[in-house]
C-alpha cells in the first residue's frame, strides 16, 4: 500500500473541497483532495448559482473572483407573481444597498480547478473505494484507490466535502449522528436553453397549475424550472410540452415575451430539507451537502456550502497557525446556527409559493394569505431579501 501523508485530507472536489482547499494552500497549509468523478464529470454538472456577497468575498479570497465580476450577472432585486400579478423585491433598497450575483457553479467550480492547478495544489480525480478511518481517535487517515493503487492517506483532519451520498457521513456511527429530514412531493423539471432570459432579474411565480422560476446564466443562456409531479420522466416532458407549461403559470405579458428553443439539458430535480447534527466527529468534519440539503427556492445550497468552508477554514487557521482551538472547536455549533437558517428560510419560500397535492382548501387558503400578506407587507418583504441576499457569517 502507498502511503501519502498532508494536514488536511479533503474528500470531494466539488465548489466546497476546491474551495477549502485553495484557502489553506494559500496559507501554507498543506492539503490533499480526492474525488470519486472524473474531472470532465465535475466540470460538467450543472448546478445553479446564485452567489450571496458573503460567498462573493470567500471567492474573492481563494483568488478566483476575476471572471464571476467580468461575467457575473448583479441583481438588485427580483419577482414574485402570483397568477397575473407582478411584485418586485427590492434587495438593494429593502437590505441598505445588498445584493447578489448570478454567477453558475459550474463556472465556480472550473474556476477553482484551474486556480488549483495554477498554484500547484494537488487533486486525484476518479478515485476509488474512498473511505475515512479513526476520526475518533489519534491517527486519522482516508483509504482509497488511486489508479488501481491502493493508497492511505495520513492526516490530521478530514474535511468531508463530498456531498448527500458520499462516503464522509456514512462513516460516521449511527448513534453519534442525529439526522432531520422533509421530502417535498414534487420537483423541479429544469433545462437549460441559449435563449435570451425573459428578463434581466429572475422571476418566483406561484399559480394554480404549480410553481415556475425563471433565471439564467448569462445574457443569452435561459435557464427555466417548473414544478412537476415527484414521478414524473423527464422523457415525458418534450420542449414544446415544457414551453407551453411554463407559459401558463406567467402572466400574460411575461409568457408572451419568452424566447423559446432547444433545451441543451433537461432533468427533474427532487426537493428535500435535510440537516445532519452534529458537522464535527473526532477530527473529521462534515461540509456543504454532506451536512445538509435545502430546496433550491432561495438558492441556498451553494451559499450555505461556501459558509461552511468559511467557518471551517477560520478554525483550521486557528489550530495550525495560532495555537488556538476555539474556532474549530465551535465549529459544527456556528456552521448549524447558519445553516438551520437557511434551511427555514428555503422550507418556507418553498411552502409559500409551491402547491402540495395533499393541501386541503384551510391550508391552501393559508398559504395564498402568507404569500398576499409577504408582498403587501414592508416588514416582510425586508425579511424576505433580508434572507435572500445572505445573513452574515
Amino acid at each position: 500500500m502507498k502511503i501519502l501523508s498532508t494536514q488536511v485530507c479533503i474528500i470531494g472536489a466539488g465548489p466546497s473541497g476546491l474551495l477549502l482547499g485553495q484557502l489553506l494552500h494559500d496559507i501554507g497549509i498543506d492539503t490533499i483532495i480526492v474525488e470519486r468523478s472524473s474531472l470532465d464529470h465535475v466540470l460538467s454538472r450543472v448546478r445553479a448559482g446564485v452567489l450571496e456577497q458573503g460567498a462573493q468575498r470567500t471567492l474573492e479570497a481563494a483568488g478566483i473572483g476575476g471572471r464571476m465580476h467580468a461575467q457575473g450577472l448583479v441583481h438588485e432585486g427580483f419577482a414574485i407573481t402570483r397568477e397575473t400579478d407582478v411584485h418586485r423585491i427590492d434587495l438593494s433598497g429593502l437590505t441598505g444597498g445588498k445584493w447578489v450575483t448570478v454567477y453558475g457553479q459550474t463556472e465556480v467550480t472550473r474556476d477553482l480547478v484551474d486556480r488549483r492547478a495554477d498554484t500547484g495544489g494537488v487533486t486525484y480525480y476518479s478515485v476509488d473505494a474512498v473511505e475515512p478511518h479513526d476520526f475518533a481517535g489519534d491517527k486519522p487517515h482516508v483509504t482509497c484507490r488511486i489508479d488501481g493503487e491502493e493508497v492511505r492517506i495520513d492526516c490530521r483532519f478530514i474535511a468531508g466535502c463530498d456531498g448527500f451520498h458520499g462516503a464522509s457521513r456514512r462513516a460516521v456511527p449511527e448513534k453519534s449522528i442525529r439526522t432531520f429530514e422533509k421530502v417535498y412531493p414534487f420537483g423541479w423539471l429544469g433545462i437549460l436553453s441559449d435563449v435570451p432570459p425573459v428578463s434581466h432579474e429572475l422571476i418566483y411565480a406561484s399559480h394554480s397549475r404549480g410553481f415556475a422560476l425563471c433565471s439564467m446564466r448569462s445574457k443569452s443562456r435561459s435557464r427555466y424550472y417548473i414544478q412537476c409531479n415527484a414521478g414524473d420522466s423527464v422523457e415525458a416532458w418534450s420542449d414544446d410540452r415544457f414551453w407551453t407549461e411554463l407559459r401558463r403559470r406567467l402572466p400574460p405579458d411575461i409568457a408572451e415575451a419568452v424566447t423559446t428553443g432547444p433545451s441543451f439539458e433537461k432533468s427533474i430535480a427532487p426537493l428535500r430539507s435535510f440537516v445532519a447534527e452534529p458537522m464535527r466527529f473526532g477530527s473529521l468534519f462534515l461540509v456543504g451537502d454532506a451536512a445538509h440539503i435545502v430546496p433550491p427556492t432561495g438558492a441556498k445550497g451553494l451559499n450555505l456550502a461556501v459558509s461552511d468552508v468559511h467557518y471551517l477554514f477560520e478554525g483550521l487557521c486557528g489550530h495550525f497557525l495560532e495555537r488556538d482551538r476555539f474556532l474549530l472547536d465551535s465549529y459544527s455549533e456556528r456552521a448549524l446556527a447558519r445553516a438551520w437558517k437557511a434551511v427555514r428560510f428555503s422550507w418556507w419560500m418553498t411552502t409559500m409559493l409551491h402547491r402540495f397535492p395533499e393541501q386541503g382548501p384551510f391550508e391552501a387558503r393559508i398559504l395564498e394569505t402568507e404569500l398576499a400578506y409577504t408582498l403587501s407587507s414592508e416588514a416582510a418583504k425586508t425579511a424576505l431579501a433580508e434572507n435572500y441576499v445572505g445573513l452574515p457569517y
